[in-house]
């Protein structure tokens, strides 16, 4: 009596035949076994709308057989995987592919299950001999200090934190978002305040300089900026120096006469802030030396010479350049 063929390929041999080719025969069923449990493949299904047919031979090492099926290539149409009728067993499914197509897995004449156009992932399913079914993975494990969301978009059960395939929204009364230390024993918490509408806040896409500060445009967009208004004073100057766009000098001039020369390329509203630090400034004047600007219209220094001076310059443009903002 010939041998016969299980759904897998599988030689079945009756007893008494195969005399001297009974070892290579078992050899290669264990070959196809393998490959029924631990096999993988590769399969290209590039190109347009098409249907791709994975084989089943008899005592052969074929692509239906594998237990892990990678689908690669460009698609630039919807693609149909088939595999026989009568086939039982488990697969696991990756769609490589690039395009945005879908890709079904499914049985020459039955069901299957179906990658969408942008389902790049995995599938767990099986082959029932009719159909082909998913497996779902249930829900997720770990413990309650783990993010998992269950089928329903929800974190542990409850809707305190939800996605919605695009944004995670912690939905609990005044819930905050905590950034802990590295110790985990503090954090730093952002939290929404009593709202009447959305708001949304767009970061910057790049960092800002050094003493800039964050600012919005009133729309939501946030960006970096220098400070507007207010000094940063420095400490007292006693010799010639480069003043500094936003900063406020004590200039001492007990020793002598002091040149303080403006910022070059200066922007509107750009200001300079000095103080007439000893009260010497009627004996020994300060020079603001305008680098290459104008002072109050003016294409020459300024000089002061009133005692106690306290003075703010501000930048306007190329033909007033710095106006005194106080006299």
């Amino acid at each position: 009596m010939a041998s016969s063929y299980s759904d897998l390929g599988l030689e079945l041999m009756v007893t008494g035949e195969n005399s001297g080719t009974w070892g290579d025969k078992t050899n290669t069923n264990l070959n196809l076994v393998q490959q029924a449990i631990a096999g993988y493949e590769e399969v290209s299904i590039a190109g347009g709308a098409q249907t791709t047919a994975l084989a089943m031979t008899d005592a052969t090492l074929s692509n239906a057989r594998n237990a892990v099926l990678k689908f690669t290539g460009t698609i630039t149409g919807n693609q149909i995987v088939t595999i026989p009728d009568s086939i039982e067993k488990a697969y696991i499914l990756q769609n490589a592919t690039t395009g945005s197509f879908t890709v079904q897995f499914k049985t020459v004449s039955g069901t299957g299950v179906t990658f969408s156009a942008t389902d790049k992932g995995f599938k767990q399913v099986f082959s029932d001999g009719t159909n082909v079914v998913d497996v779902p993975l249930g829900t997720p494990g770990g413990s309650d200090t783990q993010i998992q969301f269950n089928n329903s978009d929800a974190f542990g059960g409850s809707a305190d934190l939800t996605w919605d395939g695009s944004n995670v929204t912690i939905g609990s009364a005044a819930g905050d978002l905590r950034l802990t230390d590295s110790d985990q024993s503090h954090y730093v918490a952002l939290q929404a305040g009593a709202m009447s509408a959305n708001l949304t806040l767009t970061l910057p896409t790049a960092d800002g300089t050094a003493d800039q500060v964050l600012k919005t445009n009133g729309s939501g967009t946030l960006s970096f900026g220098d400070v507007v208004g207010g000094e940063s004073w420095q400490a007292v100057k006693t010799t010639g120096f480069t003043a500094v766009a936003g900063e406020g000098y004590f200039i001492d001039t007990t020793g002598g006469a002091i040149t303080m020369t403006l910022p070059a390329t200066p922007s509107i509203g750009d200001f300079i802030t000095f103080i007439d630090y000893a009260g010497t400034f009627d004996t020994n004047n300060l020079t603001i030396g305008r680098n290459s600007e104008n002072i109050q219209g003016s294409a020459a220094d300024l000089t002061v010479s009133v005692e106690r001076a306290a003075n703010t310059l501000v930048y306007v443009d190329s033909t007033q350049g710095w106006l005194l903002k106080v006299k």
